[in-house]
């Protein structure tokens, strides 16, 4: 018979480890849901359930509605889906900002921009698709498990990485 989830906050809070289990498998593919409903990857809607219930955690004892947590837990994914594309979405700059660059700037930027990523595929792994994920801002801690390094590792990978593409640029230009 499934426990009130009133009770089952109540329970939870007291430390009783099968009222969280109880939370976690009532309330834990709702969350999913609602993370994917909000259009994140899994790895983004992962970080997000997770978040949400490190805060369930963190409030345990002061949900007003303990009842309704289900709810509050809905929504707490939703704010925390929220905040996560807010802060990936790009930046658009106001009209007054943006200038119009002259033809010239343009075929540089794109030629050095081409240039770049010819560079970056030229290398070998696990620095090609590092230097990919690090252009995509995706973080250590994803960055880490999606190489399979451990997360003190990517800082000095990174740099060694980024040493051998300016060594390869470097040549590549002076053969232009």
């Amino acid at each position: 018979m499934q426990r009130d989830p009133a009770e089952l906050v109540h329970a939870a809070a007291e430390g009783d480890r099968s009222a969280w289990e109880e939370l976690e498998s009532r309330f834990g593919p709702l969350m999913w849901a609602v993370a994917r409903a909000c259009g994140l990857s899994p790895a983004d809607a992962a970080d997000v359930v997770q978040g949400s219930w490190l805060r369930l955690l963190q409030h345990l004892d002061g949900i007003k509605d303990p009842a309704g947590v289900g709810g509050w837990l809905a929504t707490t994914v939703r704010r925390e889906a929220l905040l996560l594309l807010r802060k990936d979405r790009p930046r658009v700059l106001s009209p007054e900002v943006v200038e119009d660059p002259d033809p010239a700037t343009a075929v540089l930027e794109t030629d050095g921009r081409q240039l770049l990523w010819k560079s970056v595929s030229a290398l070998h792994e696990p620095c090609r698709t590092l230097l990919q994920l690090v252009a995509i801002d995706l973080g250590t801690r994803q960055t880490a498990m999606r190489l399979g390094l451990p997360m003190g590792s990517v800082g000095p990978t990174r740099a060694r990485c980024l040493e051998r593409l300016r060594t390869l640029i470097s040549a590549q230009e002076t053969a232009r």
